[in-house]
């Protein structure tokens, strides 16, 4: 029973793979006699929505620089007011504050890399699939210094909402309370209207902050400004005192905004300021027919490896062929669910992958071999042959990983995409292997 559970589990989880891998457009074209179907399809997509909450998620294959181009920035940090012994940590954070805004947006290759010639401290950003540069550009050098406002003496009437008229007719002044006490920011949504907003976490210091500023302004407005911008108009009233330094910022914003918002927010200011000297859009370097090369050797090399498989180990082999069309089916629709951004460093892990999928099968089977030619029956062969060949299996899977980790930690852009890509191959084959494999060997098995 519990084998049969398993298959119908597999069977699902493929079919779902199956649909998620499918091309965002593709094109159905055939003809059964009078009947004649030509029509572009669309790919899979993700829509969900519950009473407020409205969720969207666009099944794609997010592809790197080198294969789908993006926005190329050279921007350049202004030393002129930083000690010369404190340089070379502001340049160092200015480059980590970049890395970490650009990895809260969700690019996971980006390219972010200093390139210090003589004193110019320069700092190189490759974001790919961004070819808006305005919005590069705000997403880069956005300095999001967070202050609260709180009420003066009315000095002029309003005429219009800019900034200028606002801070004239409640003549606000600054608090104490800045984005430095700022311990996490995140969108949230209002639960009655379904609205965004940015929900605000304060440390100690800066909850007690606000508490004090609140208590002092009920019934009056509380001005929030990022970077001298007022974040909404009319500013929020102040309903009550405030304590335990949580906040949320409302107004007519959508959700990206709301997104966005909370990423400057999170990432910090920069702590040197920062000039663009070069902007620019950039091609494929390498394009859709090297991706169609990469994916011609990866069939070609899976088809191989199953010749090999089927070879050597007859229907053994056969089922090992099957598991790993599965386990390709399902890692490359995990690529698509996180979304990993695929480059040709990790497309070439994702093969790489494949190749330690079958070194795995290789493994179970000769232990299943050694077992049977020693008197074991075909089921306890299958169960020993597994049980004895996981420890190797295992050790040589987490030292792969740890490699994998090292070279993320270490590594930046198309290496870390190799070391994501391979990992989670890493850790599918396991499934792969261990699961997959065992569980059509039982059934085919019990069955004779």
């Amino acid at each position: 029973m519990k084998n049969i559970r398993s298959f119908w589990f597999i069977v699902i989880i493929t079919i779902l793979a199956i649909i998620i891998d499918l091309p965002k457009n593709y094109r159905l074209n055939f003809s059964l006699g009078p009947i004649k179907v030509d029509r572009i399809i669309s790919g899979p997509s993700l829509d969900l929505k519950l009473g407020s909450f409205v969720f969207k998620k666009d099944f794609s294959t997010k592809y790197g620089l080198d294969l789908s181009g993006g926005t190329h920035l050279l921007l350049e940090a202004d030393m002129k007011d930083i000690p010369a012994g404190d340089r070379k940590d502001a340049y160092d954070a200015s480059k980590n504050v970049i890395e970490k805004r650009v990895n809260l947006y969700g690019l996971t290759e980006p390219v972010v890399q200093q390139a210090k010639t003589g004193e110019s401290y320069r700092i190189i950003v490759e974001l790919p699939g961004i070819s808006d540069l305005n919005q590069a550009v705000e997403l880069v050098g956005k300095t999001a210094q967070l202050d609260f406002r709180e009420e003066g003496s009315p000095s002029a009437k309003v005429t219009e909402a800019t900034t200028a008229a606002i801070l004239d007719i409640l003549a606000m002044r600054k608090t104490e309370l800045t984005g430095k006490n700022l311990k996490k920011a995140q969108v949230s949504f209002n639960p009655q209207t379904g609205k965004p907003e940015v929900a605000l976490e304060f440390d100690s210091t800066g909850a007690k902050l606000f508490e004090t500023i609140t208590s002092k302004n009920v019934g009056k407005p509380l001005g929030i400004f990022l970077d001298d911008q007022i974040l909404s108009y009319p500013p929020p009233i102040v309903q009550s005192t405030i304590s335990g330094g949580l906040a949320v910022i409302s107004g007519q914003f959508s959700s990206s905004y709301a997104k966005e918002l909370s990423i400057s927010l999170n990432a910090g200011a920069l702590p040197v300021p920062i000039k663009i000297i070069e902007q620019k859009n950039i091609g494929a370097t390498l394009g859709q027919e090297s991706v169609q090369k990469s994916m011609t050797a990866g069939g070609i090399g899976l088809f191989i490896v199953g010749l090999f498989m089927i070879f050597n180990y007859g229907i053994l082999g056969f089922i090992a062929v099957l598991a790993l069309i599965i386990y390709t089916l399902l890692t490359f629709a995990i690529f698509r669910l996180i979304p990993v951004t695929l480059t040709l460093a990790g497309i070439a892990g994702f093969i790489l992958s494949i190749g330690m999928a079958v070194d795995a099968n290789i493994l179970i089977f000769e232990r299943m071999k050694e077992e049977i030619r020693w008197g074991q029956d075909r089921i306890n062969a299958i169960q020993i042959g597994f049980d004895r060949a996981f420890p190797s299996i295992r050790d040589s899977n987490i030292s792969s990983l740890i490699t994998c980790g090292i070279l993320y930690w270490f590594g930046s852009g198309v290496i870390r995409g190799f070391a994501v890509t391979l990992a989670i191959g890493i850790f599918m084959s396991l499934f792969s292997a261990i699961t997959v494999t065992k569980t059509f060997l039982r059934l085919i098995y019990k069955e004779r």
